[in-house]
């Protein structure tokens, strides 16, 4: 009788183990299809925590049948905090597994050649790497100091260089501003050394010169031309007028610049202000810097835009006049 009960007690055990298996082995199969998604699992958060964060997410069946999953994959206690890119068409296996290796969600980011600072922190704000406000907070006012350059100001435009970069999300304002300024320093303090020590300016001069031309430039054989029409009215002592300075001093962007935007009363408004402004007014590529270093050798003093984009290049005020009149009529 006893061995009876014993057998049924044990027989019984033996269902109920195998249903748990084989339920545990149905919940950690992958939910489903769906987009990934990049998940936050906050630092301190338990295990349980984050099965249940996990669940609610729709990215595991059962935060239970996960658990005793993670006795089984040798995984209890190795999760760990971050931003994971995880999808409902992966096992629990594979999502606590992703977890666990502490292996951090990327994002590729893209900045344009001209791109201000507070371009670059709206991208990284839509790319979710960040707050807008976080990354100005950093670069406005700013003290970057790297092997060949040194920048110490009201802000770093101009020293972020301007290229795709891949970010880990969880990446701080400093990770961001490192990365772009170490690319920075590569490319242009030690990639553009030589070039920097046969000028006769100064780093920041040539950045800001270089801001300027990426600003105006719209087609490539025109950098030089206008670097050359900079330096020559530098050195005469003659006021910039750059339209693209009065647009950085109105921080909007214009078609057309009108009289009344030339009164605004800001240091970065060179029809008012001899000289270059106070700090570069974009970050600008490798060939606006090459053409700030390498001006064209002409007499020009004077440019206008054609409709194409193209410049048409002047010496005089009167030749610049009548080529006004030429592209725009009257």
């Amino acid at each position: 009788m006893a061995s009876r009960v014993l057998n049924t007690a044990l027989g019984v055990a033996l269902a109920v183990g195998l249903g748990l298996y084989l339920w545990v082995n149905a919940q950690v199969k992958p939910v489903g299809p769906g987009e990934a998604r990049v998940i936050h699992i906050p630092t301190g958060a338990g295990t349980g925590e984050i099965l249940t964060r996990l669940e609610g997410q729709g990215l595991i069946r059962n935060a239970f049948a996960c658990r005793v999953g993670l006795e089984r994959w040798h995984l209890a206690g190795r999760l760990q905090a971050g931003y994971y890119e995880l999808s409902p068409t992966m096992s629990a296996r594979e999502i606590t597994e992703r977890i666990a290796s502490g292996k951090q969600a990327t994002v590729k980011v893209t900045f344009p050649e001209g791109f201000t600072v507070k371009q670059i922190a709206e991208r990284v704000a839509e790319k979710g790497l960040m707050q807008a406000d976080a990354f100005l907070a950093e670069a406005t006012p700013a003290t970057v100091v790297g092997s060949g350059f040194e920048v110490k100001g009201d802000s770093l435009e101009g020293y972020l260089f301007p290229a795709t970069y891949v970010f880990e999300y969880g990446s701080t304002p400093e990770d961001v501003i490192w990365q772009m300024a170490e690319g920075f320093r590569a490319r242009v303090a030690v990639g553009m050394a030589d070039d920097l020590r046969r000028s006769k300016r100064s780093l920041a001069d040539i950045v800001t010169i270089a801001s300027l031309i990426e600003r105006e430039a719209r087609i490539g054989k025109d950098r030089p031309l206008i670097s050359g029409v900079i330096h020559n009215r530098l050195r005469k002592g003659m006021r910039l007028q750059v339209d693209a300075t009065v647009l950085y001093a109105l921080g909007e962007h214009k078609g057309r610049v009108t009289y009344e935007d030339l009164k605004v009363d800001s240091p970065f408004n060179t029809y008012r202000h001899k000289g270059l402004p106070p700090h570069p007014i974009c970050n600008p590529g490798e060939a606006s810097i090459r053409a700030a270093l390498r001006p064209a050798k002409t007499e020009y003093l004077f440019y206008v835009a054609r409709p194409d984009g193209s410049h048409l290049f002047t010496r005089t005020y009167a030749e610049h006049q009548q080529a006004i009149r030429a592209i725009r009529g009257g």
